[in-house]
């Protein structure tokens, strides 16, 4: 049975039952496949026949988990990474040569900042940073040798978010290959290819997973585009283990019932905090407050399970707040089911300069919470009493 409801299709799509007529997709723990005779294995490797040669290429867990999230996020093709940062790096080097330049979102990864500054700088690839609240500044950031807009939306931590449809039609206009990291969102609250993106990035390790488990990553686009990819990644070797894979494959299944809960409890989190007299700002897409709520309101399902906070005090307001919690976890992870909060400033952003974070709106006193599962009278109750 066919079906356009994202919940069957992240439930019922796999991978061909073998003759064992499993249920669950078994794993597929094998580096190498059998050929039948020698002109199959030339066919293969020639590219004239489909199937499996190598499980640096390809995989049935792999395969299985590129088809689900293609169905999901309405893309022709992917290639599954070992990271979120693999996906990047990957995407960056299928793409970009030497004197290439990309315009990117000021706000973004802070690993992503290190790809930017210090690795493909030393390849002759240079870029500009527009912010994601000034729109009308992207434009003119385009030169002769842009290859390529790369933007985060959620934003990492700042929580900004740009038209998605407004840098379609710029990508378009100046013929741009327009790639956006949609690991905050999911493809459950928010499509970008949909809405004109040319690649669509995530780390899987964080809400494709939910559960701190593994690590992965994912790039979608369509079949053109992917070739690229694969001709590169091929050779570079990024990919995603098959364990790994079908962790996240059935992780797939409960994403929109865990991505509603994350939502309902982020939302009610924010709404608390924003009257809390001891909190300076909170940065929340679907709060009334927030300067982009109605572009966020209109590309996406719901506001996502990240809420970033300034609290009183600078960094050492955040460090009293952060050792006080007691259910809440300190960790550089987000996207879990337990709730997490953690400090960017002296950890996933560290190595940006304290400019650089300033103008992305890390504040020494800025905390992003990642929303848990917990029931949401327990996350309540552990932030009110470490504000107390």
């Amino acid at each position: 049975m066919k079906s356009e409801n994202f919940e069957t299709i992240a439930i019922r799509t796999q991978t061909e039952r073998s003759l064992h007529k499993e249920h669950s997709a078994p794993i597929y723990l094998t580096s190498s496949y059998k050929f039948d005779d020698a002109e199959e294995m030339r066919a293969l490797f020639a590219n004239e026949k489909e199937g499996n040669v190598y499980s640096r290429y390809s995989n049935p867990n792999t395969s299985e988990f590129i088809e689900k999230m293609c169905l999901l996020e309405g893309a022709e093709d992917g290639f599954a990474t070992a990271t979120g940062m693999a996906a990047i790096f990957t995407t960056f080097g299928a793409f970009l040569k030497a004197g290439d330049h990309i315009v990117s979102s000021r706000s973004v990864f802070g690993s992503t900042h290190q790809l930017l500054t210090n690795v493909f700088s030393k390849w002759g690839v240079t870029f500009d940073y527009a912010d994601l609240d000034k729109p009308q500044d992207w434009e003119a950031f385009i030169k002769p040798n842009t290859k390529m807009i790369f933007v985060e939306t959620p934003s990492n931590p700042g929580i900004d978010i740009i038209d998605l449809e407004f840098l379609g039609q710029l990508a378009k206009k100046h013929n741009q290959l327009l790639v956006v990291d949609n690991c905050f969102a999911t493809p459950y609250l928010q499509q970008p290819i949909a809405l004109g993106a040319h690649i669509s990035i995530h780390s899987a390790t964080k809400y494709i997973d939910g559960q701190g488990r593994v690590l992965g990553g994912i790039i979608l686009g369509n079949k053109e585009l992917i070739a690229e990819v694969i001709g590169f990644a091929r050779h570079s070797g990024p990919a995603l283990s098959p364990f790994n894979a079908w962790i996240l494959s059935k992780s797939l299944e409960t994403l929109a019932v865990r991505m509603d809960r994350h939502c309902e409890n982020a939302l009610k989190v924010a709404e608390y905090l924003e009257k809390h007299p001891k909190i300076k700002l909170v940065k929340y897409p679907f709060l009334p407050s927030h300067p982009q709520y109605e572009i966020a309101k209109k590309q996406m399902k719901q506001g996502g399970g990240i809420v970033t906070i300034v609290v009183d005090g600078g960094v050492e307001g955040a460090r009293n707040f952060m050792d006080k919690l007691k259910m809440f976890s300190i960790s550089a992870n987000l996207a879990d089911t337990r709730s997490i909060a953690t400090h960017p400033a002296t950890s996933t952003h560290s190595k940006l300069t304290e400019e650089e974070r300033n103008i992305v709106g890390i504040e020494q006193g800025s905390i992003r919470l990642s929303i848990g599962l917990e029931h949401i009278n327990d996350i309540l109750a552990d932030i009110e009493q470490a504000l107390a």
